[in-house]
């Protein structure tokens, strides 16, 4: 009898697909470490260093002893001043009961899924999608159902679209505006479309808004629950700290539900991992409440960087884009240029991808890894002049 490997891998990981923009971001790293002057555009992360107010609160958490478990689900202080944050921008009023902080918002997207979907139900996801939905959804037994959505419809999930995907094992609608990643931003009127066909059929949703404070030109990011009654008893707002405040490595992520759902995700939460770092979690009280002149100013500084990208991008050869509204990501189609590329052996967005980093070390992300082959994602999350030279070498590669 043949032995068996006492550590062979569980079914699941079989399908499970490692980060891309993770991989390319190493790659991009390991380059550079060997001396070669790589232009990263690949991970979607403010180069703004913590604001130092909020800085200073952690290292005064730490001077006091604040370094011991504390509840599951969060501090008081935290989970009270979310509430109260997202009370006064959103009007939808609720309570720190209905908040549960996580170790990032990815941790509460799995806390959801994994308390919501039983094995085969589906969930409903526009493409193009942040790459870890569909393997978060696996992961908790779920089936992603991929919807592709339109460059010529701003990758907007249309209401005929969403109608047409519904099936007897829909459970789930999972929808991200701003978007990461392709920045587009849905007005109020297209979401409360999608809003009255999630009520009609009595779908679970999931508001990922972890950008919402990254909205250009005066536009709306309304909360989704905000946008019709009823909407609240069914839907889970996920946000966090890390964009707003340029906080990624400080690993804050909460939800905001039902109180029900709140509590089961808590108790879910206490059995994974107990709580999120005690430090982090002062520091996102100071990132809350305190001042907010650093939001404007990343904003403005997010703002400008979207002129540059979107001024450059659209003036070279083959390449279409959305109108960016918020988050930091230029998504844009290289169709022209693969077909161009065929002859000589590159014709994904994965080859394109390679390429551009092999000759002119610049790293983006292949839109396959968003369920959207023929395209890429640039990360404008940098310098000014890091900008300019990536894009001048984009544009060198394009024309070679």
């Amino acid at each position: 009898m043949e032995k068996r490997n006492s550590l062979h891998l569980a079914k699941r990981m079989a399908s499970l697909e490692p980060s891309a923009t993770l991989a390319m971001a190493a790659k991009a790293a390991s380059m550079a470490a060997s001396g070669i002057d790589v232009i990263d555009l690949s991970v979607g992360e403010p180069d703004f260093p913590t604001p130092a107010h909020i800085c200073q609160a952690a290292e005064a958490a730490i001077r006091s002893g604040k370094t011991k478990y504390t509840p599951a689900a969060g501090i008081p202080d935290l989970r009270k001043a979310v509430a109260a944050d997202y009370s006064r921008r959103s009007g939808l009023t609720v309570t720190p009961a209905q908040v549960v902080v996580s170790n990032g918002a990815k941790h509460s997207l799995h806390n959801a899924f994994m308390a919501l979907l039983d094995d085969g139900d589906e969930v409903i996801v526009p493409a193009p999608y942040w790459v870890s939905y569909a393997e978060l959804i696996k992961l908790c037994g779920g089936r992603p159902m991929l919807i592709e959505t339109s460059i010529d419809d701003d990758f907007k999930l249309r209401p005929e679209a969403l109608r047409a995907a519904l099936g007897p094992r829909t459970r789930m609608l999972l929808l991200c505006s701003p978007s990461n990643p392709t920045g587009v931003v849905y007005t109020p009127d297209e979401l409360r479309a999608l809003a009255d066909i999630a009520i009609e059929a009595d779908l679970a949703v999931i508001a990922d808004e972890i950008y919402d404070q990254l909205v250009y030109d005066g536009r709306q990011s309304p909360s989704f629950p905000t946008l019709r009654p009823g909407l609240a008893e069914r839907t889970v707002v996920v946000a966090g700290v890390s964009k707003t405040y340029s906080m990624t490595g400080w690993r804050i992520g909460w939800t905001i539900c039902p109180e029900p759902l709140s509590k089961a995700i808590g108790n879910l939460q206490s059995q994974q991992t107990s709580n999120p770092c005690s430090v982090s979690q002062h520091a996102a009280v100071a990132a809350l409440t305190g001042p907010q002149d650093c939001v404007g100013e990343m904003l403005a500084a997010f703002q400008n960087r979207r002129d540059l990208v979107v001024g450059c991008l659209s003036k070279m050869p083959g390449l279409r884009l959305p109108e960016i509204g918020g988050a930091f990501y230029a998504f844009f189609d290289i169709k022209d240029a693969l077909r161009r590329g065929q002859s000589r052996g590159i014709g994904t967005s994965s080859q394109w991808c390679e390429a551009l980093l092999e000759k002119e070390h610049v790293a983006l992300v292949a839109g396959s890894a968003f369920g959207a082959e023929g395209h890429v994602r640039m990360s404008f999350a940098a310098s000014e002049q890091k900008l300019k030279d990536g894009l001048a070498r984009i544009e060198r590669f394009l024309t070679s």
